[in-house]
């Protein structure tokens, strides 16, 4: 056992590698180890979609640091080595790597343990041809699957769903996308936002909402058919498909972290605070694996996007090594994505996490350059705010989104209101935006409801 005690990561996701990364820029010399339970170090969840149709040459381009990388940082990490048994009253890491069993002490403890997919109840489900996309093992199978196939169905249509709807179809499959909520993308926008999404999503692609997946007919022990449902109405129909994928979202994976004593939350994460802390003095945890609060709300809420894993991973690394580093109290749940060439993006609460009487909202439909010069694409743009003005969330649709959404996000971080977002002063030029820009109008939208209303 090696008995340099010193910072101990469980997982090399990209919770797990950023953490090690920070942890020595703070300290140069402690003792980094990071375990692994994959072939693969830190790569990119976010790129699968587009690796799988090529669009990204080669699935491993995904990865970010190689083993190599982490060697000259000095930093050990151990690949297709799962975690046996944490002991924390004497502090030691217990891992397999094949038949060799790996003991490590810990001064501190960084739980980067990430979450797995949710399957839902469908029968038949052990047909050939039935996948989950989280890794890039699952990336390749589906890509080696999907060139012997016609038609892939998809259960979900959240933004990984669309995605591989985007990118499957074109690689030339008939795509039927199969969702149980009344709409697309229901966890992230309103559902008129997202009925311009579905508008603009091809004809081609078939998406049938309010609608269940029950089972599945195989022949030869390979999927050909899946049963559908729709919820409402109770009528069934039968798809004929080569390929099921779900895309039903993750739960978090939280065992380890539950036998030492973590607090899990409501929402089935690990509780952490802004330092990345847990409950339990020394471990922090990280990522899909854990829960942090609304900065609007400050209601709690699992943790599952890229982004925000990889600022709680500087929290911890720093944190864990000595330093000081604290993040916002609350994450606004930023979004974006690129669906059938239409960009999308968010931040912040949706409508039906709202009380009916509590809110309004301004909702502007327009251009992104002036209407008399030539290439201006369509842009709308939907702010909710409350009685007094204050930006609660704000979601976008169309062209350079995520980029007006980052205002949104940097309004609702300072605590600004539509009056003051009304009065931005937006850069202008023909060939580049308009005088007054689509967020600061959808706030003029907003600011005249709240006059009516006083």
């Amino acid at each position: 056992m090696n008995n340099d005690k010193g910072i101990v990561i469980i997982g090399c996701g990209a919770g797990g590698g950023t953490a090690a990364q920070f942890a020595r820029k703070t300290d140069r010399k402690t003792n980094i180890t990071i375990f692994e339970k994959t072939k693969y170090p830190q790569y990119s969840k976010c790129g699968l979609p587009y690796a799988i149709s090529g669009k990204i040459p080669k699935i491993t381009d995904l990865i970010e640091f190689s083993d190599e990388w982490f060697k000259k940082q000095k930093i050990n990490l151990f690949l297709n080595t799962k975690i046996e048994k944490l002991d924390y009253k004497k502090k030691i890491v217990y891992g397999k790597k094949q038949n060799q069993l790996i003991k490590k002490s810990f001064s501190k403890l960084i739980i980067c343990t990430g979450s797995k997919p949710f399957i839902p109840s469908i029968k038949n489900l052990d047909c050939e041809g039935v996948f989950t996309v989280r890794t890039i093992d699952d990336a390749e199978k589906i890509q080696k699957y999907s060139k012997k196939s016609k038609a892939a169905t998809i259960v979900g249509a959240g933004f990984i769903g669309l995605e591989l709807a985007d990118n499957l179809y074109k690689m030339g499959l008939k795509i039927n996308v199969i969702e149980a909520l009344p709409s697309i993308l229901a966890t992230n926008l309103d559902e008129d936002m997202a009925n311009i999404v579905l508008e603009k999503i091809n004809p081609d692609v078939k998406i049938f909402n309010d609608t269940i997946v029950t089972k599945l007919s195989c022949l030869n022990t390979s999927i050909r058919s899946v049963f559908i449902k729709n919820k409402k109405t109770g009528v069934k129909n039968t798809i004929k498909t080569d390929m099921l994928i779900i895309a039903t979202g993750t739960r978090p994976q939280v065992s380890l972290a539950e036998k030492i004593g973590c607090r899990i939350g409501k929402t089935g994460g690990i509780i952490v605070n802004e330092k990345s802390e847990t409950n339990i003095k020394d471990v922090y945890a990280v990522g899909d694996c854990t829960e942090y609060v609304n900065f609007i709300n400050n209601k709690p809420v699992l943790v599952g996007l890229g982004s925000i894993t990889v600022r709680q991973a500087i929290a911890a690394g720093i944190n864990a090594a000595g330093g000081f580093y604290k993040l916002p109290k609350g994450i606004l749940l930023t979004f974006t994505s690129n669906i059938f060439d239409l960009e999308i993006s968010g931040v912040g609460l949706i409508s039906n996490l709202l009380q009916k009487d509590t809110y309004f909202y301004g909702k502007y439909n327009g251009n992104s350059l002036p209407k008399y010069y030539p290439g201006g694409k369509p842009i709308t743009i939907k702010v909710l705010a409350d009685k007094n003005g204050r930006i609660l969330g704000a979601q976008a649709v169309g062209d350079k989104a995520a980029q007006r959404i980052n205002t949104y996000a940097c309004a609702i971080l300072a605590g600004f209101n539509v009056e003051t977002v009304k009065k931005l002063e937006t850069a202008y030029a023909p060939p580049v935006a308009p005088t007054l820009d689509a967020e600061t109008l959808a706030c003029d939208i907003a600011s005249l409801k709240l006059s009516h209303r006083r």
